[in-house]
C-alpha cells in the first residue's frame, strides 16, 4: 500500500513504558509494575498450588465475593480461599491459565481484571479486583469472579510490532497497520489462541489506517481487552519462547523500522522457530523484519523459501516516506537467497514454504492467520 496523508491515521499511546525499560534504567518499580508482582502471585499462586504466593498477593482482611449453588452471594476470607490450595503439594499444576487483562490506577486504589481459563474444563473466568496500597505494598482487598464456557486452550502466539511514530527520524507519522492487527487477530481468538504483542522498546504504540466503518475494525477499536494489549505491549525481556507456537511480523507504515535489526528480537523469533518447532509469518511491511534472520547455521532464513511481502515494485519510490525506507524489501530478500513472489496488486496473496508463512499485504492478513492454525493443528497432531 502507499502511504498518503490522506489514508494515514496515527493514534499515539503514551501512556505507559514497559517493565523493562524502567528495569533498565534501575528506575524504581512503577506502581503498575507493583500491582503487575502482586497480580502475577496471585495468577501463579493459585496455577501451582502455592499458598504463601496466594497469601502475598491479597490483604490479610480481603474477602471474596464469589457464587455456588446453594449461595448466590458467597462470603469467602482470603486466609480460608488460601487454605484451598494446602491439601496440594507446592509446584502442583492445577489447569489453571492467569493473564492480566487491565488494570485501572487512581492514587492508591486499582481496579484489575485478570482471565484465567481451564482449558480441560473448557471454560474461563474473569475475576475483577479491588487494590489499595498498603505500607507502600499493593494488595489485593477483595475479589469477584463470573465464569462461561470458552475454547481457549491456552496456545499463545506473539505478534511483533514496531514502536515508531515516525518515519526514521522525519516528521512524516507512521504507525501499525490497525488491519493487519485486526484481521489476524480475530482468527486466532477464533480457533482459542492467545494472543500476545511485543516492541522493540514495550509500551504504547502508534496505529494507521484506522476505518470505523469496517465492521470488525469498529469492534475492536471499542475492545478495552485488545487495545489495553497494544497500549502494554511486552518487551523482549519479558518474552519466554517455549511459550508460544508462532511469531507473527505485523506491518504497517513503521514495519520497516527498529524491528528487522533488533537482536533480541531476532533471538526469540529464532528460538521459537528452531527449537520449538514453530512458525514465522509476516505480512506486508511486517516481511521487512524476517528478511535479515539467520538460523543457527548462520544462513539467511528466507534462502531458498518462497517468500511474499509487499513489494518495492507497489511503492511510490519518489515520494517522502520512501526516502527513508532503510532497505528496498524485493532486492533486501532477492539478495538474502529468498524467492521473492509478487501476487495481483490489490488481491489477496499468501504463500507457505514450510514452516515460514507470508503474505503481500492486508488483504492478505486474514488468510496467513488461517494457514498458520491449520500448520500447527498438523504440526501438534504430528507430534
Amino acid at each position: 500500500m502507499r502511504f498518503t496523508p490522506l489514508i494515514l491515521l496515527t493514534i499515539s499511546l503514551f501512556t505507559y513504558q514497559a517493565n523493562a525499560r524502567d528495569n533498565a534504567n534501575n528506575q524504581a518499580p512503577t506502581d503498575r509494575q507493583q500491582i503487575e508482582q502482586t497480580l502475577n502471585d496471585y495468577i501463579q499462586g493459585t496455577s501451582f498450588s502455592n499458598p504463601e504466593q496466594i497469601s502475598r498477593a491479597f490483604d490479610s482482611q480481603a474477602n471474596l465475593y464469589l457464587t455456588k449453588k446453594d449461595k448466590p452471594h458467597w462470603i469467602v476470607p482470603s486466609t480460608t480461599y488460601v487454605d484451598w490450595f494446602r491439601d496440594r503439594p507446592i509446584g502442583t499444576d492445577v489447569g489453571r491459565i492467569g493473564e492480566i487483562i487491565s488494570i485501572d490506577i487512581e492514587g492508591n486504589v486499582a481496579a484489575a481484571k485478570v482471565e484465567v481459563i481451564m482449558p480441560k474444563h473448557k471454560v474461563r473466568y474473569a475475576d475483577l479486583m479491588l487494590l489499595t496500597k498498603l505500607q507502600g505494598q499493593w494488595k489485593i482487598i477483595s475479589k469477584t469472579a463470573a465464569h462461561k464456557p470458552s475454547i481457549q486452550h491456552g496456545k499463545r502466539i506473539l505478534f511483533i510490532v514496531s514502536n515508531n511514530d515516525f518515519h526514521a527520524d522525519s516528521t512524516l507519522k507512521a504507525g501499525a497497520s490497525f488491519s493487519e492487527l485486526i484481521n489476524a487477530y480475530h482468527e486466532f481468538k477464533l480457533a482459542g489462541y492467545t494472543v500476545d504483542f511485543m516492541s522493540p522498546e514495550g509500551g504504547a504504540i502508534s496505529l494507521a489506517y484506522i476505518n470505523t466503518s469496517v465492521p470488525l475494525q469498529k469492534k475492536y477499536i471499542y475492545d478495552g481487552q485488545f487495545m489495553n494489549a497494544l497500549e502494554h505491549t511486552k518487551s523482549p525481556n519479558e518474552i519466554i519462547p517455549k511459550n508460544y507456537r508462532a511469531v507473527h511480523y505485523i506491518g504497517g507504515s513503521n514495519a520497516m523500522y527498529g524491528v528487522h535489526d533488533n537482536a533480541d528480537i531476532a533471538k526469540i523469533t529464532m528460538e521459537i522457530y528452531e527449537k520449538h518447532n514453530g512458525i514465522i509469518s509476516s505480512v506486508c511491511h511486517g516481511t521487512a523484519g524476517i528478511a535479515d534472520l539467520k538460523t543457527a547455521d548462520g544462513q539467511f532464513l528466507v534462502a531458498g523459501k518462497r517468500i511474499s511481502g509487499y513489494p518495492t515494485e507497489f511503492e511510490n519510490t519518489k515520494a517522502s516516506y520512501y526516502k527513508h525506507f532503510p532497505f528496498s524489501m524485493s532486492s533486501r530478500l532477492r539478495q538474502h537467497g529468498a524467492k521473492f513472489e509478487i501476487g495481483a496488486q490489490g488481491k489477496p496473496y499468501m504463500i507457505k514454504d514450510g514452516r515460514i508463512i507470508t503474505g503481500q499485504n492486508y488483504l492478505s492478513s486474514a488468510l496467513v492467520a488461517k494457514e498458520i492454525i491449520a500448520t500447527l493443528n498438523q504440526l501438534d497432531s504430528n507430534s
